[in-house]
């Protein structure tokens, strides 16, 4: 699936702005309901009694594991409202949670965002559901991104760990080695650049989304996150590998000034002027729909390393199912959630191309000795699959994180086009974020 996080999510800072007196999130009895524990029995009797269960989702796989489960639950009705997605989809959340009315009963909500969501009880604790008895379905990133403590805020529904995707025929072309360190990653990009001015590594402008993850996989932890308090440092020691590195491409112009998702970004993938691109394992069917004519030229790798025979990862993009607060028909959302994202709906979404974040799966001997005809033949899912079970499970994104990812470009966008160094503008990031926060209530240091 495609990302969405480096879009600008203006609308979901309104959110945010509810954090301290939180009345979109319903009355106090709504939030002592929420504590009383469901049982199995509970949520089959109300399957037997049926409803109408209200989605908001633009996952495409979600059309068929809908109607998959209405051939079940017959009595049931899945409304599946899949035409928005990114800042569209957010904004009318939030204006439905702040109006105390509309409000779906189920919500895809990409990781993210989702402690934007949950520090304002907009949603419920999916642990009275017996949703915590599932944590070890699924792998390390996923789970941690959705879980907080003892509550739970929604099920995995993928998952990105990244990947380095490379263009094997431009590498046998220069004789360049494909490199498994980001040190070798530099010496890569030089060669390949100085073999033809026209290729490059691979493209940057400056993308939120790429610079986490690559931060998350160097063991920089900038944020720390204790409910309303909240601490935002670029000055550890995992930013600095980052910054060495990155910055002596973005001074030797070995990225190319292309954004992402663009004609001029496919065009580069399919002719060979862009070598690479390091991103979430859900990328595959991107290559095939969005650049048909290099198939077979291009193959997956791991990500590079930061010290040669490190094998730490990160996660790029991917999202959950959640259940709103204000949304209805808890027991029937529940029931659907878990099928899609832990029951028989797993299966039939990797068989559509969705990449799991369920343990089982990643680990079948189906789902790893998959061929890819795009990358040759390739057994890809072995290299990502590796991925998924290598990324820290401590990460932390802000309450306010697609605020922060808005303003990215104001801030550390501007070493990529200016002599601003990439430490500045993480510094500028890092200030800018700090005084958001705090215009917010947060507590922020």
């Amino acid at each position: 699936m495609r990302r969405t996080t480096s879009r600008l999510l203006r609308g979901l800072a309104l959110v945010s702005a509810l954090a301290l007196g939180a009345t979109a999130c319903g009355s106090s009895d709504d939030d002592s309901s929420e504590q009383k524990q469901v049982s199995a029995a509970d949520i089959q009797a109300a399957l037997k009694k049926g409803g109408t269960v209200n989605v908001w989702a633009w996952e495409p796989t979600l059309k068929t594991v809908a109607a998959d489960f209405q051939k079940k639950y017959p009595k049931v009705k899945i409304n599946l409202v899949s035409e928005r997605s990114g800042d569209k989809h957010y904004t009318a959340l939030s204006n439905a949670i702040s109006a105390g009315k509309g409000v779906p009963d189920v919500a895809q909500v990409e990781y993210f965002a989702l402690g934007q969501y949950s520090l304002t009880k907009g949603l419920s604790d999916l642990a009275p559901y017996g949703a915590e008895k599932l944590a070890s379905k699924y792998t390390p990133g996923p789970w941690n991104a959705v879980s907080d403590g003892d509550k739970v805020y929604g099920l995995p529904m993928d998952s990105g760990p990244m990947a380095m995707f490379y263009n094997k025929k431009v590498f046998d072309k220069y004789k360049v080695a494909v490199p498994t360190t980001w040190d070798e990653y530099l010496e890569a990009a030089r060669k390949l650049h100085k073999a033809d001015p026209k290729v490059y590594i691979a493209n940057d402008e400056g993308d939120a989304g790429f610079t986490t993850s690559m931060l998350w996989q160097a063991g920089s932890r900038p944020y720390k996150v204790d409910g309303t308090k909240v601490s935002i440092n670029f000055d550890d020691a995992g930013a600095k590998k980052f910054e060495a590195v990155w910055q002596k491409m973005i001074d030797e112009k070995l990225v190319a000034p292309i954004t992402g998702w663009t004609d001029d970004w496919y065009k580069g993938l399919g002719d060979g002027s862009l070598a690479t691109l390091t991103t979430g394992a859900w990328m595959p069917a991107n290559f095939t729909t969005g650049v048909p004519n290099a198939s077979g030229d291009w193959r997956a790798a791991p990500m590079p390393a930061w010290t040669k025979g490190d094998k730490a990862s990160a996660e790029n993009g991917g999202s959950s199912l959640t259940l709103p607060t204000l949304g209805k028909n808890k027991e029937l959302a529940y029931a659907f959630v878990e099928y899609a994202n832990s029951g028989d709906g797993v299966a039939t979404r990797v068989s559509e191309g969705a990449f799991p974040a369920t343990k089982a799966e990643l680990e079948s001997p189906a789902f790893q000795s998959k061929k890819f005809e795009y990358f040759g033949g390739q057994e890809a899912n072995k290299i990502f699959a590796e991925s998924a079970a290598n990324v820290a499970s401590d990460w932390s994104y802000l309450p306010f994180q697609p605020y922060a990812n808005s303003i990215f470009n104001d801030t550390v966008g501007k070493a990529y086009v200016s002599n601003t160094k990439l430490a500045d503008g993480l510094k500028a990031w890092q200030d800018a974020s700090i005084k958001y926060g705090k215009e917010q209530g947060f507590t922020v240091e």
